[in-house]
């Protein structure tokens, strides 16, 4: 993981505050490596490399959603979403939005139209993974959060967002399926072709 810290003086507009847009036009100026992510958590710049597992779980994912959906299915990968909280922009992994979503007037699509989010877990990225992402999406009330993570072979998945965390948590191991079909998705996900790291 690296942290960018930005230069204020630059990126401050009048009330002195710094903003998401701010912080992502800086960002466009920066030279991002190739094959890096890039997304704004609670104000801080962090960048993860993508890994062969990495992409394999995300296509993996964005099939079995496209099997079920369809090829219009609005599904998403690492394009930016304001989420709640202090200078959310993230890149969910896969973002599966409601049929019928729009992009708001600034032309990006709407947090509250978001119904599932994966992560697949970069070693360096984890902690926001489990921890604040969890957090905002919970807030969000995005109704299906999967968390993959190839380095330990399982998964998380959690339901049921209320008052800013999810009720339900279930760990299925890789190799199981994961019953989505009281979500939702209406699907049952298959992991085992999802690789270890």
């Amino acid at each position: 993981m690296t942290v960018v810290e930005t230069d204020r003086i630059d990126m401050a507009d009048e009330n002195d505050e710094l903003t998401l847009d701010d912080l992502f036009e800086s960002l466009e100026r920066m030279p991002v490596p190739e094959g890096y992510k890039v997304e704004i958590v609670e104000g801080a710049v962090h960048m993860s490399p993508q890994r062969d597992a990495h992409w394999e779980i995300i296509r993996r994912i964005v099939r079995a959603l496209e099997d079920r959906f369809g090829m219009s299915v609005k599904v998403k990968s690492d394009v930016r979403i304001d989420f709640p909280g202090h200078l959310n922009g993230f890149c969910p992994d896969v973002a599966k939005l409601r049929e019928g979503a729009e992009k708001d007037h600034k032309g990006r699509w709407r947090h509250q139209d978001v119904e599932f989010i994966a992560e697949v877990i970069s070693k360096d990225t984890a902690a926001n993974d489990y921890g604040r992402k969890k957090t905002a999406y919970a807030a969000a009330e995005v109704l299906v959060y999967l968390i993959a993570d190839p380095y330990v072979g399982k998964c998380h998945v959690y339901t049921q967002p209320k008052n800013g965390d999810y009720v339900i948590e279930t760990t299925v191991a890789f190799g199981a399926e994961i019953d989505l079909t009281n979500t939702p998705l209406g699907l049952t996900l298959a992991t085992d072709e999802f690789p270890r790291d």
